[in-house]
């Protein structure tokens, strides 16, 4: 499993085991690793304040409340009926906890793709990171509904795919390289319903470098 992946899966299951010995340990909201203006003028303060201090934080929130009432019960059906609440705030917390360190300010030097076995990866199975940014802006505005568009790499040919998934279904299938959240509280207050503007402009601010560390691990 992916090193920057593995402590964020093991933050969201490691309270749900030491919950039955009464130990369970809340999930907490990580800090973004830049300034809430770091990345205008592409995404403004005004939405990633909202995104990251209300969406994410209603995740974090409800992931809590959800392991707290599974760790409650012995019951079979309720924790049967617990499962979606905790898929879908589990999903939403590792989702975006992915997704802060994967953007960065248009002006750093991370915003660039370097020389290395990344941009080599997405010349040899795209053709260019302009040809992945026309293919992976098209199916993740194809996604009906909400959900994230994903880069990643496929575990069996350690190659670069373009994948979806619906609402806050985490991508399981696949080590995430690059993360976008189309769901509309990610650009709506900037972009309004014109999701193609909002994927053209998002690629600003893509933190390459970490996509580079995720794909060297996953490699």
């Amino acid at each position: 499993m992916l090193p920057i992946v593995r402590p964020i899966v093991r933050a969201l299951t490691r309270p749900a085991t030491r919950a039955f010995a009464g130990m369970r340990l809340e999930h907490t909201l990580p800090p973004l690793p830049y300034a809430y203006d770091a990345l205008e003028p592409y995404i403004s303060k005004e939405i990633m304040t909202l995104h990251h201090d209300g969406h994410h934080q209603a995740y974090v929130t409800g992931l809590n409340a959800a392991e707290s009432s599974y760790a409650a019960t012995d019951d079979i059906r309720e924790r049967i009926r617990l499962q979606s609440a905790l898929k879908f705030n589990g999903g939403g917390h590792i989702n975006h906890s992915l997704f802060w360190p994967g953007l960065c300010p248009a002006s750093s030097s991370s915003a660039k793709l370097a020389p290395g076995p990344l941009k080599e990866a997405i010349e040899r199975e795209f053709g260019s990171l302009e040809a992945l940014q026309k293919e992976m802006n098209a199916k993740t505005a194809a996604l009906q509904g909400s959900g994230w568009g994903w880069l990643g790499v496929n575990t069996s040919t350690k190659k670069l795919e373009i994948v979806t998934t619906a609402n806050q279904d985490p991508l399981l299938t696949h080590v995430p390289i690059i993360g976008i959240d189309i769901w509309e509280h990610a650009f709506y207050l900037d972009y309004k319903n014109v999701k193609a503007k909002y994927l053209a402009a998002i690629w600003n601010v893509i933190n390459f470098e970490e996509a580079a560390k995720r794909h060297e691990a996953a490699i």
